[in-house]
């Protein structure tokens, strides 16, 4: 995932804003971490570049 694409990326469920937290990365390409929603307290892993944002349980409106 593209450094970059934190401009667009929103909670899926309730919009806020998410952090993004990098455990390896190639230079601006984001390999493995997480993105959290602080409104709700849901993390939404990165996966070989590929974030998962499907909405889990546990957030709300």
């Amino acid at each position: 995932m593209r450094k970059n694409l934190m401009e667009i990326l929103c909670c899926p469920v309730c919009k806020s804003e998410l952090t993004l937290s990098v455990t390896e990365e190639s230079g601006e390409e984001v390999l493995e971490g997480s993105l959290r929603c602080p409104a709700c307290g849901v993390d939404y892993p990165i996966s070989e570049g590929i974030p998962n944002l499907l909405p889990q349980t546990g957030c709300e409106d």
